[in-house]
């Protein structure tokens, strides 16, 4: 982190077919050795089997299902006198965005589909029914900073 000034915030890059800022993420988060091409392929073949499926638009469900997975709280380690306790603190709201990012890739990439496409269109729709393993992950999340919530007073 510079000393002298602070780092200017980058202009986000929007997705050219749906004008989203999350899309190109979603993109960078799948590629894999830097084959960008075949990661847009995969993302814009789940949305296209979004809008075939639902009766909404396709971006409106993906933002509801980003939402849907996005944590409004987390536990973080913090050592007190020699003793390593859980300490519930709220997420903001960049890092949640990017945690729901990640689940639902995570969870897409263990599925058992035929291919990523497929995988990621039924992890998105899972999301935006408030099911599947993304959603669980957020509800784990949860539940363990409000099993931890006596550790609170720790926050720092």
């Amino acid at each position: 982190m510079s000393r002298k000034r602070k780092a200017p915030k980058k202009i986000p890059v929007l997705d050219p077919k749906y004008k989203s800022v999350i899309i190109p993420k979603l993109i960078n988060s799948i590629m894999y050795d830097g084959k960008k091409t075949v990661a847009e392929k995969i993302v814009y073949d789940a949305i296209d089997k979004i809008k075939s499926k639902s009766k909404d638009e396709p971006i409106t469900v993906f933002n509801d299902a980003i939402n849907n997975v996005r944590p409004t709280v987390e536990v973080r380690s913090r050592r007190v006198g020699g003793a390593t306790y859980q300490v519930p603190v709220e997420v903001k709201a960049k890092r949640s965005q990017a945690l729901a990012l990640r689940w639902i890739i995570d969870a897409s990439r263990k599925r058992k589909d035929k291919n990523m496409s497929d995988k990621l269109f039924n992890e998105i729709f899972d999301a935006y029914q408030n099911r599947g393993s993304a959603i669980k992950k957020k509800e784990d999340t949860h539940k363990m900073a409000e099993s931890n919530k006596a550790f609170a007073h720790f926050r720092w």
